[in-house]
């Protein structure tokens, strides 16, 4: 077995935030290896944070984001106190999740969220595409629920790829924020804008301008 040294320690607390004991523990229960150990708390942050997404939360916070004068975001992410509305690290947290909608232009927070009449318009479409394409009727289903998925990971919120760590979706970054904060969080709704959209004129792709940005900047 590798040994743990007080720097493994050190940076593995300062990559997660996670205790020094839990630290020191991760890494012996994966050999020394500071990713796997990374991992490692990330799940049992994950396991305590679902413990607690049952509980309610009516508290909270509105936020804005407004990029370049041609993007803008209002969110509500919800909690269960007002004293963790006003924490930094909760607004942190909101102010992420508003660049991260500007950014990739989500259509709902869930799949629940989701225009059903529009998941299954894109559905006949994918499954007419397989069948023109020549794919065996046997399959097809299989296929396009595939595809189904994969529309669901780039429309729905939760199910996107994090911006800023695209190893990671919205919703684990959301587990990983309860667990630090020790309550309940909820995003539960957004509205976004975009300047000319629905207008009949040139469209700039301005969410792929907005992802860049904040990829580059760290923020």
């Amino acid at each position: 077995m590798a040994k743990v040294t007080a720097a493994m320690v050190k940076e593995l607390r300062e990559r997660t935030q996670a205790g020094m004991l839990d630290c020191k523990n991760a890494l012996k229960e994966t050999d020394g290896d500071m990713e796997k150990a990374v991992e490692y708390l990330r799940k049992k942050g994950l396991s305590k944070a679902a413990k607690k997404a049952g509980r309610i939360a009516t508290e909270g916070a509105v936020v804005s984001y407004i990029h370049s004068g041609r993007v803008g975001v209002l969110l509500e992410v919800n909690c269960e106190t007002d004293f963790v509305a006003k924490t930094e690290g909760f607004l942190d947290f909101c102010h992420e999740i508003a660049l991260q909608i500007a950014a990739m232009n989500p259509q709902s927070v869930d799949r629940e969220g989701m225009d059903q009449a529009a998941v299954e318009r894109e559905r006949d479409i994918l499954r007419e595409k397989a069948l023109n394409e020549g794919k065996p009727e046997k399959i097809v289903d299989k296929i396009v629920e595939g595809q189904v998925n994969k529309f669901y990971s780039e429309n729905v919120l939760l199910e996107q790829k994090y911006v800023k760590d695209d190893k990671k979706s919205v919703e684990d970054v959301l587990k990983e924020q309860i667990s630090t904060i020790g309550e309940n969080i909820k995003i539960r709704r957004f509205v976004r804008y975009e300047l000319g959209e629905g207008l009949e004129k040139k469209q700039e792709d301005f969410a792929a301008e907005v992802a860049a940005q904040v990829a580059a900047s760290g923020g």
